[in-house]
């Protein structure tokens, strides 16, 4: 099994939202992680994976402060998005549904995030790196992230649907 820490300056958390007629996207800039993996015994496998709310980037500061409110993520309640993986299932040659409890503003929801292992390989200073892949789609509401506006024409400003994805890239502990 080899056990690994993700390293954040290579790797991406990425969001999506529909807002009125298109989509916005944004990122969160501070989260850390672990992955313990071994392709040969992948159900074996598991994921922590904790995200800072405050991190929240949208290239837009008013925005990105309104999400910080209570409105949305309420960063001074509930600092972090956590992942705990509780089981792994291979679902293809280089591909797995990841299985575990994700906690979005005090709640806590069991979710199931496809994911492909994209292989490894040692960078030039000799580090062995392992990179992963992973894209889920969840409703917000679910984590109690109800905060909306309703349109003239009918219809909300907000989306439910948040699709999350996941770029990372983890260095191999020697």
């Amino acid at each position: 099994m080899a056990k690994m820490t993700i390293d954040k300056t290579h790797s991406e958390a990425f969001f999506q939202v529909r807002h009125l007629l298109t989509k916005v996207r944004g990122r969160f800039r501070d989260f850390s992680g672990t992955i313990d993996f071994d392709e040969k015994q992948p159900e074996k496998a598991s994921v922590t994976f904790t995200v800072q709310t405050s991190s929240i980037d949208t290239d837009t500061s008013d925005r990105d402060t309104h999400l910080r409110s209570a409105d949305f993520f309420d960063v001074e309640k509930f600092p972090t998005i956590a992942f705990q993986s509780t089981r792994v299932t291979k679902t293809g040659s280089d591909s797995y549904n990841v299985t575990g409890n994700l906690q979005i503003h005090g709640v806590t929801r069991e979710v199931t995030i496809p994911t492909t292992y994209v292989g490894s390989a040692k960078d030039p200073w000799g580090n062995v790196k392992a990179g992963f892949e992973a894209e889920t789609t969840i409703n917000r509401k679910d984590f109690g992230l109800n905060w909306n506006a309703t349109l003239e024409t009918g219809g909300f400003l907000v989306g439910d649907d948040v699709k999350i994805t996941f770029n990372i890239q983890a260095v191999v502990s020697q």
